[in-house]
This record gives structure tokens, sequence and C-alpha cells, in this order.
């Protein structure tokens, strides 16, 4: 079965730093790319930022781009989120997820397996 494993969310105060972790070892499958998602509470899951597998392209959304980076060690099939300057907007359930054919990576709608999500907070 196809695995993904998000970590690192946590409760922060704003300004603070976070980064999350996602682990596709489990992933036997080839994919074209990897992205990070979050919802908050009664908002729809939306966009944060994604990367192909070749890491040729990098996508952040306008909310996170200069805070936010995404990195990948392939060699673990690991992939980050460095996440700096924390905002309480940023408060959300984080999901990492996978793309498998080769499509637009910051489209949600072509990313079909899924991670549990990690909780973050931020908040003084």
């Amino acid at each position: 079965q196809e695995r993904l494993v998000e970590s690192g969310g946590g409760l922060v105060q704003p300004g603070e730093s976070l980064t999350l972790s996602c682990d596709a070892s489990g992933f036997t499958r080839s994919y074209y790319a990897i992205g990070w998602f979050r919802q908050a509470p009664g908002k729809e899951r939306e966009v944060v930022s994604c990367i192909s597998s070749t890491e040729y392209s990098t996508y952040y959304a306008d909310s996170v781009k200069g805070r936010f980076t995404i990195s990948r060690n392939a060699a673990k099939n690991v992939t980050y989120l460095q996440m700096n300057g924390l905002e309480p907007e940023d408060t959300a359930i984080y999901y990492c997820a996978i793309q498998t054919w080769p499509s637009d990576i910051a489209d949600i709608e072509f990313y079909k397996y899924w991670g549990q999500g990690t909780q973050v907070t931020v908040s003084s």
C-alpha cells in the first residue's frame, strides 16, 4: 500500500519556524511531483508548495513566498517544508501528496495519494 507520512507539526508562536517532513519511502511507485497542502478549519484545502521529482520545478503559493522553502532528500525519499516567519494565518492541518502523472504540479486535482496530515498551530 502506498503510504505518505507527515511529521514535524506543532504549536509555535508568531514569527517562529517549523520544518515539516513527508516520508515517502513507503511509496513504491514512481511519481512526478510531491506537494504540501493545508486546510484550515472551515476552509478548503489549498496548495502551499510543490516540487517535481527532478527538483527542476517548484511552486509556492503567494501567501508563503519568501517564508517557506520546499526541498527533497532523494536518497531518503523525504520532502521537507521549511516554514519561517509563521503567522496565525498559517494555522492548519498540513498534508503532503503525490502526483503520479505529468501534470500541472500546482493543481491540487492531480494529486491522488495523500498522507494523514500534521497539525500546525501558530498562536501567542
